[in-house]
């Protein structure tokens, strides 16, 4: 893998409609929870203003299992990447509401980020709920979860450090199974049993619920940093 991995793109970017209350999170929040990618590794411990275990939530929709567990978490650090303006809009919003000092947010393409940004053996945990499947057989070379893509996130995670991924398309599920399978540094902790009972400790989504009321199943993983 280079030192700067660089994938086909695995988001298209929606010029989706930005409420009134998102574009003023936007600009009054950003400053405030916002980080900026740069050429510099951020310090984990002056941005939150602490020292304590950093998650990365990659692809967080509307925000709302970030603001979840950043509230019942507040012993850890919560890191948000999307690339769609309404839900960093709507994940700001929430922030401020919730007056929580534990989340920043990214609005950059997560490869950037973990290229530029985040330093190596520096996440406790990374999170990928729900990405976009790219269901089509022919779109399938845009998935995010692929091998350069597993042996980036290795490198940013410390020893012992997880990776929770969840989906529910059952191909997808066992591609990322066989991707993150193949990775010599990881353990998956189901073992044999492949995938894992969906975690309490997850926060249940609308996309999920919605998911659920047209029969969906569901697939998360957990796979540990050796």
């Amino acid at each position: 893998m280079s030192e700067h991995y660089r994938t086909i793109r695995s988001f298209v970017r929606r010029q989706g409609r930005i409420s009134h209350a998102q574009k003023n999170a936007l600009e009054n929040f950003w400053t405030l929870y916002g980080i900026e990618v740069t050429k510099a590794t951020i310090n984990f411990a002056e941005v939150f203003r602490r020292s304590a275990p950093t998650i990365l939530e990659i692809g967080f929709g509307m925000g709302e299992a970030l603001l979840e567990l950043a509230e019942k978490h507040p012993e850890n650090n919560y890191i948000g990447v999307d690339v769609h303006a309404p839900g960093v809009g709507a994940l700001l919003m929430g922030i401020a509401k919730k007056n929580l000092p534990n989340v920043r947010v990214f609005n950059a393409d997560v490869i950037d980020v973990l290229n530029d940004a985040i330093a190596n053996q520096s996440l406790s945990g990374v999170h990928i709920f729900f990405p976009d499947p790219w269901h089509k057989k022919r779109h399938h070379k845009r998935r995010l979860i692929n091998d350069n893509f597993a042996l980036l996130i290795q490198a940013k995670l410390k020893s012992e450090g997880y990776v929770h991924l969840a989906t529910d398309w059952e191909n997808y599920a066992e591609q990322m199974l066989q991707v993150m399978s193949n990775q010599p540094g990881f353990i998956n902790v189901a073992g044999n049993q492949h995938f894992i009972p969906r975690p309490e400790t997850r926060p249940l989504t609308r996309f999920e619920q919605r998911g659920e009321r047209l029969g969906h199943g569901v697939w998360d993983l957990l796979f540990i940093k050796m």
